[in-house]
């Protein structure tokens, strides 16, 4: 590294779950490498510290935290990894259920780096920025929402010794402990094709290959991939409007092609995980896409383990996604409680979504729906709704139907307005409550905020809900389970999400048993 450049090291945390979880994504950190790729453009060199994937399948528990485990390197393994001249440690802050660790693992490396500049970034830091700084004295700067073009600025400022009052999209403490954000909501790129693509080092991608690691459904090389910025819509459950605002952008088709190609002769990836918050909303571009992929010949799997809207997905549209290999399509109807989905914000007509639904297991594609219940104003109609309405769906041949508890994630209304009626107390409980809910699927102690449902009943419905909705996908699509016992003991491929989640959780076994490395 020059001694001119200021070197910069980004720190990725273990994951944090309840012990004998299943839901535990090891996926490689596509924000570091969309930073890493932006800052390179300017002759910086950053050091990426990913504790996930230097330490994949390597489980440890959490004295600090009974019932909980991490997953990746332990804290002083990664001390040792960061560079020791490192002036500026960025930590990825994205999810708020990961807080009391990141937290530890902060206060801990700041006893190895007292002068170096501490930034935190992410989903969590921009919805609480003033309790995280508050209760980690470690932390110096928060980046609120898109991080690229805010980051660089203060490093630039930090350069050059300069006060950060005044850059847009941070928060900070003075000397006084007073609290500083400037400017909200925070800055957004307009032009997101000049943000530049991701920035993989070299072996990264590599181990998390090896070890079958994938967003989503799996296969031999997925590649993470993005093709937009933000997202339209303002769901009171979702962070998005609070991290990204409403302005929602997409790459040019162009770019997206020719980035893809770049993997394929660079890597030879087999698959692209679409990482979008809303990948579909417009058909014209999706179309253009799809017909791109035919025209250079490109023979790739893709899918869209996020979730998506129905819009854009008629039958045209659904044809040219299986011509050109997407092989995993999650829609996101959340409710199918028109009352709940008129509370949540959730702007989607049922009746078209369950159409696309139905056109698109017509057309063979793998399908999964999102739904979630338990919001704060629903009622046992409204939940029953919804439990029918999943069950019909498998019924139908829709490959899984995840049944969520809802959780007050912060950065999102309906956080705010329990945060305001005093019905959410910051600490981490909660925090690890966010955790565990939606990871012990068949746990019945749930959290629950709604007052006019019973808490231990939420949970065993919810239990009861996923046994039957499996035993509907298995017993009326009997083909499914050699499929199922296949895939999770085939090296790499998984149909299901379900699948690829028992595949980790066997490969983890082997590995505390010292079966394979």
């Amino acid at each position: 590294m020059k001694q001119d450049i200021l070197p910069i090291t980004f720190v990725r945390a273990p994951i944090i779950s309840k012990i004998g979880s299943v839901n535990n994504e090891a996926t490689p950190a596509i924000g570091f490498a969309y930073l890493s790729g932006y800052l390179k453009k300017f002759g910086y060199e950053p050091v990426l510290i990913d504790a996930i994937g230097e330490g994949l399948n390597q489980v440890w528990p959490l004295k600090k935290y009974p019932g909980f485990q991490a997953q990746g390197l332990n804290f002083k393994e990664i001390i040792n990894l960061i560079p020791k001249n490192s002036k500026v440690i960025g930590f990825s802050l994205m999810f708020s259920s990961e807080w009391p660790l990141v937290r530890d693992l902060l206060m801990e490396v700041r006893k190895y780096f007292p002068k170096a500049l501490f930034v935190g970034g992410g989903e969590h830091v921009t919805g609480l920025a003033e309790y995280s700084l508050r209760d980690c004295s470690a932390l110096d700067v928060c980046v609120r929402g898109e991080g690229e073009q805010t980051f660089f600025e203060l490093i630039k400022a930090y350069e050059k010794k300069e006060s950060f009052k005044g850059l847009g999209g941070i928060s900070y403490l003075d000397e006084e402990k007073v609290f500083h954000q400037e400017q909200s909501p925070p800055p957004r790129i307009r032009k997101i094709d000049e943000i530049g693509w991701p920035f993989w080092p070299d072996g990264y991608l590599e181990k998390f290959w090896k070890s079958g690691k994938s967003y989503g459904v799996a296969t031999e090389k997925d590649m993470p991939f993005m093709v937009s910025r933000g997202c339209p819509y303002q769901c009171t459950f979702c962070s998005s409007p609070d991290m990204w605002t409403t302005r929602y952008t997409l790459r040019d088709v162009n770019d997206v092609v020719d980035e893809a190609k770049f993997y394929i002769k660079r890597f030879g990836i087999t698959s692209l995980q679409f990482y979008d918050l809303t990948a579909i909303t417009k058909k014209a571009w999706i179309v253009e896409f799809c017909k791109k992929l035919l025209k250079e010949g490109i023979k790739l799997n893709w899918s869209l383990p996020s979730g998506t809207r129905s819009e854009a997905l008629d039958s045209e549209s659904l044809s040219l996604l299986r011509k050109t290999g997407c092989n995993y399509l999650v829609y996101a109807p959340e409710s199918a409680s028109s009352r709940t989905l008129k509370n949540i914000k959730k702007k989607i007509k049922l009746e078209q979504l369950t159409k696309s639904v139905l056109e698109a297991k017509r057309q063979n594609l793998t399908v999964r729906i999102n739904l979630i219940i338990g919001f704060p104003e629903e009622t046992w109609s409204d939940i029953f709704k919804t439990l029918l309405y999943g069950l019909k769906m498998s019924f139908h041949g829709v490959d899984e139907a995840p049944l969520f508890i809802f959780s007050p994630y912060p950065g999102t209304e309906i956080f705010k307005t329990l945060s305001h009626k005093n019905k959410i107390i910051l600490n981490d409980a909660y925090f690890l409550g966010l955790s565990s809910l939606n990871s012990s699927y068949l746990s019945t102690k749930i959290i629950n905020h709604n007052p006019k449902i019973n808490t231990r009943i939420l949970g065993v419905v919810r239990t009861l809900f996923i046994l039957a909705n499996y035993s509907v996908s298995y017993l009326f699509f009997p083909k499914r389970i050699s499929r199922t016992l296949k895939n999770i003991f085939s090296p790499h491929e998984a149909v299901t999400v379900f699948e690829h989640r028992l595949k980790d959780l066997i490969r983890r076994k082997k590995v505390l048993r010292g079966e394979i490395n």
